[in-house]
């Protein structure tokens, strides 16, 4: 007991935890820069809404994740890096933030809206490619290993979805988002602010090493409380500014999005460049979890709520998430 509670006030681990929660923030700001800049560009050019929202607005909500899965992968490339443990927090983080998103932030979102009625646009558009991309993903983990070949497919995938989505989605006016007024400007800062995510994200996972090997917990249970709630939280902006706005398609085309993007270009990346072992908690837990629940609250809608999500289904949302955390940490804290 004695050991335990060393550990629990040491100097180190509290340095640590610091460290952990400036890289966070550094991480997730510097992406936010990242792809307002971004945004401007593309208002300035005149780039499709179709085209912004499936590339740049997708991939930008979901920089944290992306940037944390390149470092990791460089650096269990170059050997900096322990090749379970930071595949086991990057993956993690990745689980826990499209969960966070598919059920906590959605959740949030129907109970302060009201009512979402499941057209067939959203459901062909967005909810249908985000079951596919579990799915998928799911079929290339579920041996407990991302080949480069896996990580291949994954990519391919993503590229499908961008082609069906430009196909298939109505050409409207661009995103609301002013024009930049100095492009030259802009595209140096973008870029900055990603060099400045992929610091962080390298300084972030360097020291969670160090907080796994202390605290003796899972890689993954880290990252999902970690890099999962924290790259997470910039779409409750979204979430916000949609309840004010009444635009509901923003907010869950967003939301859903991001559970297409992070498992296929995230997991994608990290496979095709260093390969990655996967933690049995997200072959067993994590992936089955979020398909059956995304399948069952579109059945349970369809039957009960006149195919509509409705308040009662924001609270299931909600609930979801919290049985999906706190089963995950007493099945699985060792992962």
């Amino acid at each position: 007991m004695t050991g335990v509670l060393q550990v629990g006030i040491s100097p180190t681990l509290v340095t640590q935890l610091a460290i952990v929660a400036v890289a966070l923030y550094t991480l997730v700001t510097a992406s936010q820069r990242a792809i307002d800049r971004l945004l401007r560009l593309a208002a300035y050019y005149q780039v499709p809404d179709v085209v912004v929202g499936v590339t740049v607005l997708a991939l930008g909500t979901s920089l944290p994740e992306l940037g944390s899965h390149v470092i990791a992968s460089l650096g269990i490339l170059g050997g900096v890096l322990d090749y379970r443990i930071t595949s086991a927090v990057v993956i993690g983080g990745n689980m826990g933030s499209s969960t966070v998103q598919q059920l906590l932030l959605v959740g949030f979102f129907v109970v302060g809206y009201g009512k979402v009625q499941l057209t067939d646009t959203f459901l062909r558009d967005n909810y249908a490619p985000m079951v596919l991309a579990l799915l998928v993903t799911l079929g290339t983990v579920v041996d407990g290993h991302v080949s480069r070949l896996d990580g291949l497919v994954l990519l391919v995938a993503y590229v499908g979805y961008v082609y069906y989505s430009v196909q298939t989605r109505e050409r409207s006016a661009m995103l609301p988002e002013a024009a930049s007024t100095n492009p030259r400007s802009d595209a140096v800062m973008a870029t900055l602010m990603l060099v400045l995510v992929l610091l962080s994200a390298s300084l972030l996972l360097s020291v969670i090493q160090g907080v796994v090997e202390t605290l003796r917990l899972g890689g993954s249970i880290i990252g999902v409380v970690t890099i999962g709630v924290a790259s997470a939280l910039p779409e409750m902006t979204t979430v916000l500014e949609a309840i004010r706005r009444r635009t509901p398609n923003v907010a869950l085309g967003t939301l859903v999005g991001s559970n297409v993007v992070n498992p296929l270009v995230g997991i994608g990346l990290g496979g095709v460049i260093s390969t990655y072992f996967v933690p049995p908690a997200v072959v067993y837990w994590d992936l089955p979890f979020k398909i059956l629940a995304a399948v069952g609250l579109v059945v349970y809608a369809t039957v009960v709520s006149d195919r509509a999500f409705t308040r009662r289904e924001g609270v299931y949302m909600i609930v979801l998430y919290f049985v999906f955390l706190t089963t995950r940490l007493l099945l699985f804290p060792g992962q």
